[in-house]
């Protein structure tokens, strides 16, 4: 694509900030371990929707389910103190299900204005379309089936995860281009595109395929804003989607960018560990904090999707949107 192109203005629509009560459609992806209010206001603030992801704003796991509420109920207020615009705070299906009752209360006395489901769960939409929460459905692996099934039961929003996100991969290796032109015709409701978008070009892509919005991680983490550790958030300006390792695991693949942590779960994959035991060792000692949040890379990995290739730089959270969303500004 030509400069000339690049740069022109585009006329993209979307019903998604209307929903969202939002200026631009673009929303924060809720990344464990790796958001706190500073970064989910500083979204919010320049218009998109921030999100806190598990363990937001943490350095240190928990010890009972009961302290993760806490912590979050903490976080949650945090951002309220420094945005009075929407945002958002996921529900996690496939977590401990023990979670999922206490997770669901505190939204609801939090008044967060915004969930994220991830997975077709019929009993936490009647909830939170009762309680007048908007929905975000984000299933681990979507498909036309479920994405239709969401629709029915009241999700504003679906989003379709292709296999350039960071983080667990789905375990069917469709791109996000395929998979968001598949799901876009398949449901009439909103959708946004994830995984590896990072630059104006990858959103008037997936607009042109018939999404609505973007839902971005990586996109993120080298900001200002980002909690990330400042050596990792400069081996992602560094580097590219070709340089990164990737392994199986319990959830189906994982990626990193390489780290002497990352190349023993490779090794581990190569020698026909299974993925119960790379599993435990990917998770055992919480490796995506430790490498991206605390910046060792002995014992830690660098999860990150293959939008690095478009990040050339750190900047503010505000100018990376300004960016990315300027065919709306």
């Amino acid at each position: 694509m030509t400069n000339n192109t690049r740069n022109q203005k585009w006329e993209l629509q979307s019903r998604v900030p209307p929903i969202l009560g939002i200026n631009y459609p673009i929303i924060q992806g809720a990344m464990s371990w790796l958001t706190d209010a500073q970064l989910v206001a500083e979204v919010s603030n320049a218009g998109g929707l921030g999100m806190l992801g598990p363990h937001a704003g943490q350095t240190t796991n928990p010890t009972s389910n009961e302290e993760v509420i806490e912590r979050m109920r903490a976080e949650i207020r945090n951002v309220k103190a420094l945005t009075n615009k929407p945002f958002a705070v996921p529900v996690m299906v496939s977590a401990n299900p023990d979670m999922i009752p206490l997770m669901t209360n505190l939204l609801l006395d939090e008044n967060v204005p915004v969930v994220l489901i991830n997975g077709v769960d019929a009993e936490l939409f009647k909830i939170f379309k009762a309680a007048g929460r908007k929905i975000l459905c984000r299933p681990i692996d979507v498909t036309p089936e479920n994405a239709r099934e969401a629709q029915r039961l009241g999700a504003d929003i679906i989003i379709a995860t292709g296999f350039d996100e960071g983080g667990s991969l789905p375990s069917k290796p469709i791109g996000t281009f395929s998979i968001t032109a598949q799901i876009a015709q398949a449901v009439s409701i909103p959708v946004l595109a994830a995984g590896g978008i990072a630059d104006v070009n990858g959103v008037r892509a997936v607009f042109a395929l018939g999404a609505e919005g973007v839902y971005a991680g990586t996109l993120f983490l080298a900001t200002q804003e980002s909690r990330m550790a400042d050596n990792v958030k400069e081996m992602v300006v560094e580097s590219n989607a070709d340089k990164m390792l990737m392994f199986r695991s319990a959830f189906s693949f994982y990626r990193s960018l390489p780290t002497p942590f990352a190349d023993k779960l490779v090794e581990m994959d190569k020698a026909g560990a299974s993925t119960e035991e790379i599993t435990n060792v990917l998770v055992g000692n919480q490796g995506m904090r430790v490498g991206m949040v605390e910046g060792n890379l002995e014992e830690g990995y660098i999860s990150v999707g293959n939008g690095i290739t478009y990040i050339h730089e750190i900047r503010s959270v505000r100018a990376v949107i300004e960016d990315v969303m300027r065919d709306f500004i």
